[in-house]
């Protein structure tokens, strides 16, 4: 018996499945001590505003949901989402990080990350 190759879209196509399968679940505790270069201008007190490399308001984080921050993060890096600092900042996060991030983001600002 002759087995067949498995032609190479449907190869990639499982291998494309399986790794999306994959998610990290992230550390809401380790998202907050990463968080610091975050903080100046997301969810700063006094107006949410930054002046570099223009002037806009960044919006609050706190609240948001996991998957959306995540996935707003590597919009940056990608190129999708275009804001010349979020693509540095997003560029130098490991996956991890962002799994921490967003589970740090995603917990209201009036509950506690221990």
């Amino acid at each position: 018996m002759k087995l067949r190759p498995i032609p190479v879209l449907l190869m990639s196509l499982l291998f494309t499945a399986g790794a999306q399968a994959q998610t990290l679940t992230g550390n809401a505790a380790a998202g907050k001590a990463e968080s610091v270069m975050c903080e100046g201008c997301h969810n700063a007190h006094g107006g949410f505003k930054t002046d570099f490399p223009e002037v806009y308001r960044a919006p609050m984080l706190n609240g948001q949901n996991a998957a959306y921050i995540a996935q707003a993060l590597q919009d940056y890096r990608s190129g999708v989402r275009r804001n010349p600092t979020m693509k540095a900042v997003a560029d130098i996060l490991t996956p991890a990080q962002i799994a921490n991030l967003s589970a740090y983001y995603a917990v209201p600002k009036n509950q506690s990350v221990k």
